[in-house]
């Protein structure tokens, strides 16, 4: 009868041990992981989930939204922030920013620095303001400056849109129209004027016009629009565009962008389900006809806080 091997046992007995020492060090200190590392090891411990999780995610688009306005609009901005803050568009990314020149008073250097410090929407551009004198420029040609965060993706957004305090932006159905579209040299918007419907003929208006982000960059690198900044901002921007022969991809976004319908004019029509951009909304009253007709409440959750009808 053959004996045990208890020089085997015993070593198996150690490395037992071992493990399970190793394991109970395991637990005792797990709260002290930083949640960062544990996603630093899965990253580096499961590449192909992590690897298919991104692309997943490829898909979706980065828009930046400038709304050129003025730094005393400060009823204008808490407005807006509940008009794009309560949409929540899937398929992309789309960040609204209030964008103005250099502050001038006292008041708005308080005001705007509180603003900053709570929404962090705001981009402050070194510029006297100006209607016509190279605000819009100073905006796109500031971009690649304001945004070369190295440690962000690239580009930071794949397209850049201007647009004005007084058009109302339905997000959701903006991603959904920019997802078959190009995302290079790309022009988008509501071409001027009104009965034309060939986007290599005239420009866009001032509503709401995006590019994407290669024309953003050539903004910034090019003597074209350096050298013509006066005139109507938004025609100046078509003749940069003509002229630098950019935009080969254009998109006519009419008539799901359109002017409020009243007054009737030809740049207008009813509201209507299938829009992106409203535009000439004046008044509060404008504004909550809109706002009714899209049903922009209807995520309201109940509550006793609260009686709504």
């Amino acid at each position: 009868m053959m004996k045990p091997n208890t020089s085997l046992n015993g070593h198996r007995f150690i490395f037992t041990c071992f493990f399970f020492i190793i394991f109970l060090c395991i637990l005792a200190s797990i709260n002290q992981i930083r949640f960062d590392n544990i996603l630093t090891l899965s990253r580096c411990t499961f590449t192909h989930t992590s690897n298919h999780l991104l692309s997943l995610s490829s898909d979706d688009i980065r828009v930046l939204i400038g709304i050129l306005t003025l730094p005393d609009h400060y009823h204008k901005r808490h407005f807006l922030r509940l008009v794009y803050g309560t949409q929540s568009p899937t398929g992309g990314q789309v960040d609204v920013k209030f964008v103005f020149c250099n502050l001038t008073k006292e008041d708005q250097q308080v005001l705007v620095a509180l603003e900053i410090m709570r929404y962090k929407d705001i981009i402050i551009l070194n510029c006297q303001e100006n209607m016509n004198k190279g605000k819009t420029y100073t905006y796109f040609s500031s971009l690649p400056e304001i945004l070369n965060d190295t440690g962000e993706p690239f580009p930071p957004y794949h397209y850049v849109m201007k647009a004005d305090d007084d058009s109302y932006f339905r997000l959701q159905s903006l991603v959904d129209s920019l997802k078959p579209l190009s995302r290079n040299d790309l022009y988008y918007g509501y071409v001027i004027p009104c009965p034309s419907m060939d986007p290599f003929v005239h420009y866009m208006s001032g509503m709401g016009y995006l590019v994407s982000w290669d024309i953003v960059a050539w903004i910034r690198e090019s003597d074209i629009p350096r050298k013509h900044l006066e005139g109507p901002e938004d025609r100046t921007f078509g003749d940069w565009i003509r002229e630098g022969h950019r935009a080969k991809n254009r998109y006519n976004a009419k008539w799901s962008m359109y002017n409020y319908p009243e007054p009737p004019t030809r740049c207008t029509h009813e509201l209507w389900p299938d829009t992106v951009a409203v535009h000439l909304l004046k008044t509060q009253e404008k504004w909550i006809t809109t706002l009714k007709y899209f049903n922009a409440t209807q995520d309201l959750k109940p509550s006793k806080l609260y009686h709504i009808p």
